[in-house]
């Protein structure tokens, strides 16, 4: 039965123009929604079945879905046929799981779907959907973004505008550890590489940057992706696509569902446990009173996070959020004026403030704050850019830099510890002239990771396996001073959190937070 209707259904709507239009919208709408259930339930059994191959399955999902595009006359039929066809997909599933279907049936009758679209009729249908095409395997290759020499990764982050250089060292971090593996042979003799493309860490440009890696590029997975207002449209694409979403640099509760989003891995602590630390190193340590704490944020997803994170820390402290004074500031700018106004207005005097920017309006604030109250202690979370802030700071002067604090993931990169000298030594010998960086320290370590579960996937490389693999991976020393940790619950591998503050010099020194 599979055959002939789904012949009947490739080669008669995908086929030459011509024949196409010799049948009517409405008959040919008909037709899907009549098999949509049909191949639905084949393509959600297969889905239930580990044994069977991603691609395999995407690959004539992605078909329907442009025999659905063809077929439909507008949008709200469009929309009709996908979500019938989605609910016969979930049927298929449920089929499998309740037992009613076996995975050797569900495996059979996606061969016949397989056989039938690459019968004899099909040489004269018309070229696949441009998605079709993005959706399946280069020519040799096992998968998607993965040859017999190479595995490709996209990463979308700014590489232009105001936060542009956390953009090049999550980059620059990465292509370390990468080029350090593919000198060792690759994995599983598999060059890394890296394909970038520029958000400029606008939402409204991250669609078409996904777009491009996933379609144009035909990357693998995704690693490295900056910030999290972005992420808010990055996450949904890599998950709609089952692709994997590995070491995005944001500490952002988007990122950590519960329980977590299967393709969704993190290597850092979060924005919640950065705040954490330092709000109980202001309110335990420095003795200061919760009503003394200011939160300069970044108005947008990221500021809510970290503005979140000390909401958090203060009930934690048994102290009601409701009066935290927070400051904020339009994202990719340094208007940081009104923020300015409203500190010096409020009573009483705010001691500290707990900022989550990106360096450059980090820097504008506090220069145009530090007058107000020389004793102002100035906490910022990871996510800022350590060194380009450093260097913003210093070209102000010593004094505005000066004790400075700002939260890490990852060990100081002035240390000395097995993990941090590895680093140093692969970006000289990459990358000379660059100078050690968190952000940089912080792609390299993500990459590590994730070769690391490459490598213990083996040879036959997919999604599925590798996630697998990465689900696996229990105590995982790197020379961090910390365990890594993943499991089915657990898609966060670090929960460590290390203080720097910084000297007359420019220069980060260990800050105890406890």
């Amino acid at each position: 039965m599979f055959p002939r209707l789904i012949k009947f259904l490739f080669v008669g709507l995908l086929a030459s123009a011509a024949a196409t239009a010799s049948a009517a919208p409405a008959d040919k709408a008909q037709v899907v929604r009549d098999l949509a259930g049909r191949v639905g339930l084949v393509v959600g059994s297969a889905r239930a079945c580990r044994d069977i191959a991603q691609p395999r399955i995407q690959g004539i999902a992605d078909k329907f879905a442009a025999v659905i595009k063809d077929a439909s006359s507008n949008e709200a039929e469009r929309a009709d046929l996908t979500q019938l066809f989605d609910l016969s997909v979930a049927g298929g599933r449920s089929a499998v799981m309740t037992g009613k279907i076996d995975c050797k049936l569900a495996e059979r009758q996606l061969a016949d779907l397989e056989r039938s679209i690459a019968g004899p009729a099909l040489p004269n249908a018309s070229a696949p959907s441009s998605a079709a095409v993005a959706a399946a395997p280069a020519a040799g290759t096992t998968f998607r973004g993965v040859s017999d020499r190479e595995i490709r990764f996209g990463m979308a982050a700014p590489f232009s505008g105001a936060a542009r250089e956390l953009g090049r060292q999550m980059k620059l971090g990465i292509d370390t550890a990468f080029n350090r593996i593919n000198d060792a042979g690759g994995v599983d003799g598999r060059m890394l590489r890296l394909i970038a493309a520029d958000d400029g860490y606008e939402p409204r440009r991250t669609a078409e940057a996904m777009k491009q890696l996933y379609e144009k590029d035909q990357v693998f997975g995704i690693i490295g992706n900056v910030g999290t207002p972005t992420a808010a449209v990055a996450v949904p694409y890599a998950l709609e696509r089952k692709l994997l979403f590995f070491g995005a640099f944001s500490g952002a509760n988007i990122l950590r569902q519960d329980p977590p989003d299967r393709y969704v891995f993190n290597y850092r602590a979060s924005y919640a446990e950065e705040t954490d630390a330092v709000v109980r190193y202001l309110v335990k340590l420095r003795k200061l009173q919760p009503r003394q704490i200011a939160v300069f944020a970044q108005n947008d997803a990221y500021g809510d996070s970290g503005y979140a994170g000390v909401a958090k820390a203060f009930r934690a402290l048994g102290t009601g959020d409701a009066t935290i004074l927070r400051l904020s500031y339009k994202r990719n700018t340094v208007d940081v004026d009104e923020a300015v106004a409203q500190l010096k207005a409020h009573k009483p005097a705010i001691k500290a403030v707990v900022m989550v920017p990106t360096y450059r309006a980090a820097a504008k604030f506090i220069e145009k704050t530090r007058d107000l109250n020389p004793g102002m202690i100035y906490t910022n979370v990871s996510f800022v850019g350590s060194t380009a802030l450093a260097d913003e700071l210093m070209l102000l002067g010593s004094r505005y830099a000066n004790g400075v604090i700002v939260t890490q993931v990852v060990p100081a990169v002035s240390g000395y510890s097995s993990a941090v000298l590895e680093y140093k030594n692969a970006l000289a010998k990459y990358f000379p002239g660059e100078a050690p960086d968190y952000v940089s320290l912080e792609g390299y370590i993500s990459a590590n990771l994730l070769i690391q579960a490459m490598k213990r996937t083996g040879p036959q490389f997919d999604t599925e396996k590798l996630i697998d693999a990465l689900e696996s991976m229990r105590n995982v020393d790197m020379g961090l001073g910390t365990s890594l940790n993943f499991g089915r619950a657990e898609h966060q591998a670090s929960h460590k959190v290390w203080g720097t503050v910084l000297d007359e010099n420019g220069r980060y020194q260990p800050l105890e937070l406890e």
